[in-house]
């Protein structure tokens, strides 16, 4: 069994912590930039991408400030996708962190797929 990588990124955004929340807790929200369709079941979220689908489960929430997910299909019980509401204290500004783990060659596609979706929630939320 091959070992991730564990690695963070961080994504200035221009919205409200409250705002972004909303789109990184709630299959509705998460259906408008990180996968093409979500739906929950209690703690169980189906996330579906051009029809495959992909099960995780939400194994911590802080509203306002984080949401960490492990994907089902993961042997390796160490992995987890976290996206975190950081907001600097002086200046106010609001990053999205995002804790991910991959494989070696495959972690700069992670990465990409990260920026990707990022960029496109910076769309949905108008302040690409």
């Amino acid at each position: 069994m091959d070992d991730k990588t564990k690695f963070e990124l961080e994504f200035p955004i221009h919205a409200s912590p409250q705002l972004l929340y909303q789109y990184i807790s709630t299959p509705s929200g998460l259906s408008e930039w990180f996968a093409d369709n979500v739906n929950s079941r209690g703690e169980m979220f189906k996330f579906i991408w051009d029809g495959s689908e992909e099960q995780a489960k939400l194994i911590t929430k802080k509203s306002g400030e984080r949401v960490k997910f492990k994907w089902q299909n993961e042997d390796d019980d160490a992995s987890y996708f976290e996206i975190r509401i950081q907001v600097d204290e002086i200046t106010k500004d609001v990053s999205l962190m995002v804790t991910d783990f991959a494989e070696d060659d495959e972690l700069e596609d992670t990465k990409m797929l990260w920026e990707n979706q990022i960029s496109d929630l910076k769309q949905v939320l108008g302040s690409a």
